[in-house]
Parts: C-alpha cells; structure tokens; sequence
C-alpha cells in the first residue's frame, strides 16, 4: 500500500470528506497520522498516551468534518492539528489528577546524524523533566508555531499565563542543558 501524502489530500477530498464519505475519511486519516501522532508524542510523556490521542483526534475528525468550515488542504492542517493539540491537553490535565508514576519514554529522535544524537537526548531529557503544561506549552509556541494567545485559548489560561510558562521553561531548559551563560 503506498504512502498518501498531505498533497493527495485537495479541495475534492475534503468536500467528500465533509459529506461523510468512507474512502475520503481515509485519505485525511492517512495524510495526517503522522504529524497527529508526532505532535501527540512531544506533548504526552508515553507513547501509549500519544497513541489514545491519536485516536481521540481521529474520532473527533470524522465526527465533526462536517462542521469544518475551510476546503483548502492547509486550512484542514491546522484544525487536525489544533484538535489534537487539543486532545492532548485535555489529557494532560487528566493525567495531572492522577497519582501515576513517570515511565520512562521509550520515543526516540529519527533522522539523526550520530554528532547530534547527545544533544538531541540531552534535550529529550530536558523537555521530560518540565511538566506536563511547561512542556505542552513549550511544544506547542517553539515547535507548531502557536501564538499565546492561541496557547491561552486551548488551555483557558490568560495570554499572561502562557508567556510566563514559557519564559520559565525556557530558563529550566538553559539551566538542565548547561547553557545559561549563553542566553
């Protein structure tokens, strides 16, 4: 089976999607797995949460393409993303109430060069030792490129709220990974 692309998603699939069709469904599901499934493991510490909210995403999807207002593939990526991100938060917050203990993440970084594999641990190290708001936030403003005022609204904090998380994970980040002296 090949590999459908974000591209094999156009304006004709998301129309059919909107209308509930099966096959198109699919293509959106298989477009968009990958970068639902990466988000989801950079925000939840294990990979078995990444994958509960790889199907919460999923599932919300297909129950609410109907109400997806946009045609355009680009516009279909940021609300995938954002209901994930979404998802994602919603379980951090379960998991906060919870007494669970931390396992330890078993997700590594693909695509490294051998020189970059101690920096991109240290880092991985780094980020786990945040929690779980501090790093969702982190993820979600350094990495997705989501504005404050987009963070604020997905975690119904203040704009204020997410500018101070980030400023403080920034500095445990500098500190964890020897670099205060730099910054």
């Amino acid at each position: 089976m090949t590999e459908i692309t974000l591209a094999a998603v156009d304006e004709l699939a998301i129309r059919r999607a909107k209308k509930g069709d099966i096959e198109a469904l699919e293509r959106v599901y298989r477009a968009y797995v990958s970068t639902v499934y990466s988000l989801a493991r950079r925000m939840c510490r294990t990979a078995e949460e990444a994958e509960e909210v790889l199907q919460e995403t999923f599932l919300e999807v297909c129950k609410s393409m109907h109400k997806f207002r946009g045609t355009a593939p680009g516009m279909l990526t940021a609300w995938i993303k954002r209901v994930a991100a979404s998802k994602a938060l919603i379980r951090i917050r379960h998991e906060k109430y919870r007494d669970v203990e931390e396992l330890d993440e078993d997700g590594g970084w693909a695509g490294t060069q051998d020189g970059d594999v101690g920096l991109r641990m240290d880092l991985e190290t780094a980020l786990s030792q945040l929690s779980d708001t501090s790093r969702a936030v982190v993820w979600l403003h350094d990495v997705e490129g989501y504005t404050h005022e987009e963070i604020a609204e997905l975690m119904g904090k203040t704009v204020s709220f997410s500018k101070s998380q980030l400023s403080r994970a920034h500095a445990r980040l500098r500190t964890a990974l020897g670099e205060e002296a730099r910054c």
